[in-house]
């Protein structure tokens, strides 16, 4: 028995928002509804009206043979914002400032829901950069990076600080830690990036800069182009180079270990926001 048109989009739905940028064939929802090409057709123009009218994200239609429909899941300002706010109170609250001046954040990046948010803040920012592979380091930055991966439809690739035998052949470089002044190692499987790659790095917790350049130079082995890089939390107290380079959750500064406080704010995400808005408008 045929399903009835409202049955058809609410399957229909459910497949665009679980596979987000992905190029969809009509001939699939064609074959698995045995409907004609132009009542599938019907049904997408609904979705996609149902989703421009709810902010939910694009829903985009190609012609011909290889055409289809992809799903682009985007965030307006004004919700982008409220999960940014989330955020940034989800750290102001309990006792986080550890020795060293770090700041806890493991139950803040353990809460699934608010790192898929939050991916989906960062995935908005890069829609349209062509990103190959979402690029993180083991193993606070691997949630946030799965959550915007899982959007952008991108594998995740992690560089690690030891070798094991499963990475077969490795490429390893040395850096500087811009906390400690340590000579630290990064390792990556040469199976695992592709030359000419572009790729979007990620880390969890920024403070001297090291493990992000550290990335950068890793990555520079593989003749990969670093496309943008994403910061959970920023924590300087003085003014860092450069910021426009990359993007940041959050700002952490003023810290004072002896009383345990510290100031956060919000990071530079709606700008960065806005950036790719204008650009966009400009390529259209």
């Amino acid at each position: 028995m045929k399903l009835k048109r409202s049955e058809r989009i609410v399957v229909m739905t459910e497949y665009l928002l679980n596979n987000p940028n992905k190029l969809i064939p009509l001939t699939y929802f064609v074959s698995k509804f045995n409907q004609a090409k132009s009542s599938i057709s019907e049904d997408i123009y609904i979705i996609k009206n149902g989703f421009k009218e709810e902010k939910i994200g694009e829903v985009k239609t190609y012609a011909g043979v290889s055409g289809g429909v992809i799903f682009t899941p985007t965030l307006v300002e004004e919700d982008a914002v409220k999960i940014l706010n989330e955020f940034v109170e989800k750290i102001k609250e309990g006792d986080r400032l550890l020795a060293g001046g770090y700041i806890f954040m493991s139950d803040i990046i353990g809460n699934p829901s608010l790192m898929n948010k939050l991916g989906r803040v960062i995935a908005t920012v890069y829609k349209n950069k062509e990103i190959d592979a979402v690029v993180t380091v083991a193993a606070k930055g691997i949630p946030v990076a799965y959550a915007i991966a899982s959007i952008l439809n991108k594998p995740v690739i992690i560089i690690r600080r030891d070798n094991k035998v499963t990475e077969g052949t490795t490429v390893a470089i040395n850096y500087v830690s811009g906390s400690t002044k340590k000579i630290e190692t990064m390792i990556l499987s040469k199976r695992s990036l592709k030359s000419q790659s572009r790729v979007l790095l990620v880390d969890d917790f920024m403070r001297g800069g090291g493990v992000l350049t550290g990335m950068e130079s890793l990555i520079s082995e593989f003749d990969a182009e670093v496309i943008g890089k994403v910061i959970i939390t920023q924590c300087f107290d003085s003014v860092r180079e450069h910021e426009e380079d990359y993007l940041y959750l959050s700002k952490i500064n003023n810290i004072d270990e002896y009383n345990g406080t510290f100031d956060v704010k919000l990071g530079n995400v709606i700008e960065k926001l806005r950036q790719a808005e204008n650009e966009e408008l400009k390529n259209e």
